[in-house]
């Protein structure tokens, strides 16, 4: 049961722009009833340039921490007093925990996608993974999977971020772009770590490529089949969409911001309850 919300409650939240579609209120505010926690959490819309001030007013009304969404995820990582050791590599956040007065970054992201490929039956290891994408979704997942992966590779318009990212794995080299095509042909696992497809974009690459031997995971969650997962199924491949790394990232985040465990099953009917 839900409890009233009072002077007494703690606020959580998260903050992004836009973040009204976002799922996370409803998925937190499950596990908040499930343990009958006195917890309130809400969708904060923040204008990019203005992460540092927004994440300072967490501080000031003692809200007890947020995650973080799309564009913000660098410029939140910039404004924390203190970094766990994975943000600190990535230079992103996706979870901000005020702590004694702290803000302190963290990114549950690349383990959110191994635990979400590991629920779906996806392997990391051994095969040959293509990610698409050069922000902070493709930074924590690559950093994520640079270890169990045999063959990692990543491709991004510009080729300097392609690069960057890459270089969060040792060994792995970036995919020029007018390669794609090629490049996932080759691949056993493709990724999608951009925004394409949100709003009914095509993907970036020939999808007559895809055959049945390849899973295509897209880290967007809604719509839940995207232009690539559509493809992907017409082609005979394995499509797994975004729903599974957002649950499995928000409980991470969840023990993290609360100190306590999460409820995973709660978390994931509220996040396909909330369509």
């Amino acid at each position: 049961m839900t409890l009233p919300v009072t002077g007494q409650t703690t606020v959580a939240g998260i903050i992004g722009d836009p973040v009204a579609h976002s799922r996370s209120p409803a998925i937190h505010n499950a596990a908040y009833a499930a343990l009958g926690l006195d917890w309130t959490y809400v969708a904060f819309r923040v204008a990019p340039g203005t992460v540092g001030a927004a994440l300072a007013g967490l501080r000031t009304l003692h809200v007890a921490g947020c995650n973080v969404t799309m564009p913000h995820k660098r410029e939140a990582a910039e404004a924390c007093d203190e970094l766990a050791v994975t943000a600190a590599a990535l230079g992103v956040v996706n979870t901000v925990v005020v702590r004694d007065g702290r803000l302190v970054g963290d990114s549950t992201d690349g383990a959110g996608f191994v635990d979400a490929a590991r629920e779906a039956g996806v392997a990391l290891t051994g095969v040959a993974l293509l990610v698409l994408g050069a922000g902070g979704a493709a930074r924590a997942i690559v950093h994520a999977v640079a270890g169990p992966t045999a063959r990692l590779r990543v491709a991004a318009r510009r080729p300097d971020a392609a690069a960057a990212v890459a270089a969060l794995a040792p060994g792995t080299a970036p995919v020029p772009f007018d390669e794609l095509d090629d490049a996932v042909a080759a691949s056993d696992v493709v990724v999608n770590a951009t925004p394409l497809g949100m709003h009914g974009e095509a993907p970036p690459f020939a999808t007559d490529r895809l055959t049945p031997h390849h899973v295509v995971f897209d880290t967007v969650y809604a719509p839940s089949e995207t232009p690539l997962l559509a493809a992907a199924r017409a082609r005979g491949a394995q499509a797994v969409n975004g729903l599974g790394m957002l649950v499995h990232q928000a409980a991470r985040s969840f023990v993290l911001i609360t100190g306590r465990d999460a409820p995973l099953e709660i978390m994931w009917a509220a996040a396909r309850d909330d369509r």
